[in-house]
């Protein structure tokens, strides 16, 4: 049965809202981080300082710590010395040619552009224009300089306070991400495996269309990855986790191989069923055993380890490989192919390299 357009799109209303949520999910520590810092960097700057309206302090440490854990130190020295290139180029031709449009346009121009010749940060640029048109509009008054200048220095202290403050959220979810992309890999095999024995074409061209519609699994994976290890680099109480999140990192390109190799199994696949050449049963089953392995690689990434535990399971495919009868259809070899190709890229996240896992696979028998 065919959906209704309202039923797809009643399906992708759900999916859209499900990564909105899960976005959020992932930002929220942040998010409450950057509101906490503001509120912080506005009551030192007003209570303790003395400023009646301190704007700048909240913005600077929002700024400063963004949504994202990378390169936060860089931010906040961008934001402090684009404030005071920003504040004291505005304030000395403010006072020698006046506000006005045409002043606005010239100011901000050579803001900017001393900006970019001092440093191609973009968040430097663009601090340095923003304190140029505040100083030529909002506040004109030459004295409100110090007070813009010191207010950034309140609210880059605040961020750098807050920036050393993370949790173990973002540590964990390199692992966990990794996790999801292995098993969007034992599902496409398992559904592989059925369409091998079945040979029915829509649930083949229907896993075909779910199959190219991963690579945003790699993307995210990699995104974590780098969050990770900006949280190390950031946060000196979260430092001994550094070995872990690189050999982490470094799993990133099997694991997008292996996705790679399981699109080329499943696409093969549906060749066969879209021109009716059957698959050897045999595949069928290996395929359905190596989705079995894989599924014993995604639980020892969620348990934190190494998957060495899953290396036992990937050999006997491997090895199960090796004595699969051959064929002169060129779909059933290429789906051979690809089984050994995953089983390598998954031997390296339990502890191999790539010859290592390479020569555990023996040759694959010649006679067809």
């Amino acid at each position: 049965m065919v959906a209704s357009p309202f039923e797809v799109a009643l399906d992708r209303g759900r999916t859209s809202v499900g990564v909105r949520v899960d976005r959020w999910r992932a930002k929220r520590w942040a998010i409450a981080q950057c509101a906490i810092a503001a509120g912080v960097a506005w009551w030192f700057a007003q209570e303790v300082v003395g400023h009646p309206a301190p704007f700048f302090a909240p913005v600077a440490a929002v700024v400063s710590l963004g949504t994202s854990y990378g390169q936060r130190l860089r931010r906040v020295a961008e934001v402090t010395v684009g404030v005071a290139l920003g504040v004291f180029g505005a304030d000395l031709l403010v006072r020698v040619i006046g506000t006005g449009a045409w002043q606005i346009t010239l100011i901000v121009g050579l803001a900017m552009t001393t900006a970019i010749l001092l440093d191609s940060g973009q968040v430097f640029v663009i601090q340095a224009a923003v304190q140029s048109i505040v100083v030529t509009t909002l506040l004109p008054d030459p004295n409100q300089g110090w007070t813009r200048w010191t207010d950034a220095l309140i609210g880059g202290g605040v961020a750098l306070v807050a920036a050393t403050v993370v949790p173990a959220a973002p540590l964990r979810r390199p692992r966990q991400q990794a996790a999801q992309v292995v098993r969007k890999i034992r599902d496409l095999l398992q559904a592989a495996s059925e369409v091998m024995v079945t040979g029915d074409v829509d649930p083949a061209m229907s896993l075909l269309a779910e199959a190219r519609a991963t690579d945003h699994l790699i993307r995210e994976l990699q995104d974590a990855a780098d969050e990770g290890l900006s949280v190390v680099a950031s946060s000196p109480f979260r430092i001994r986790h550094g070995p872990g999140l690189r050999k982490m990192a470094d799993l990133v390109e099997p694991l997008d191989r292996a996705l790679r190799s399981t699109r080329v199994l499943v696409r093969r696949t549906a060749v066969s069923a879209y021109l009716r050449h059957p698959v050897p049963h045999s595949y069928a089953i290996l395929t359905a055993e190596l989705a079995t392995a894989v599924e014993v690689v995604a639980t020892e990434l969620v348990a934190d380890r190494i998957a060495s535990g899953a290396q036992p399971a990937l050999l006997a495919v491997g090895h199960g490989s090796g004595e699969l009868e051959r064929t002169d259809d060129l779909s059933a070899e290429v789906i051979l192919a690809q089984i050994r190709s995953v089983v390598v890229d998954l031997l390296m996240l339990t502890g191999m390299d790539t010859l290592e896992a390479t020569d555990a696979l023996p040759p694959v028998r010649r006679d067809r």
